[in-house]
């Protein structure tokens, strides 16, 4: 079968990450990108769910502070200014 060229825009880095790995399994980033593409044309989807980052314990955590402090912020002391608050924060230090 005949070949055709295509040019796709990267990040370098990407490129360069995806090269390494694609490397180390075996192939080179023409032979991977051919494979996606092919499982693609076969299933008629992405082959492969695409979702968001899933945040981490800790972002989750600050996350559910943050949701608490909101539903009950009158336990909670307010400022002013910035300046009070940063005069405080100094005092404590």
């Amino acid at each position: 079968m005949p070949k055709v060229s295509t040019n796709i825009t990267l990040d370098p880095d990407l490129k360069k990450a995806a090269q390494e790995l694609f490397l180390d399994l075996g192939m080179d980033l023409s032979t991977a990108i051919t494979l996606f593409l092919k499982q693609s044309v076969r299933e008629q989807r992405v082959p492969f769910a695409i979702t968001r980052a899933v945040p981490n314990a800790e972002t989750i955590s600050a996350l559910q502070e943050y949701n608490a402090m909101r539903s009950d912020y009158k336990q909670y002391k307010r400022y002013d200014s910035f300046s009070e608050l940063l005069d405080e924060v100094k005092e404590n230090a």
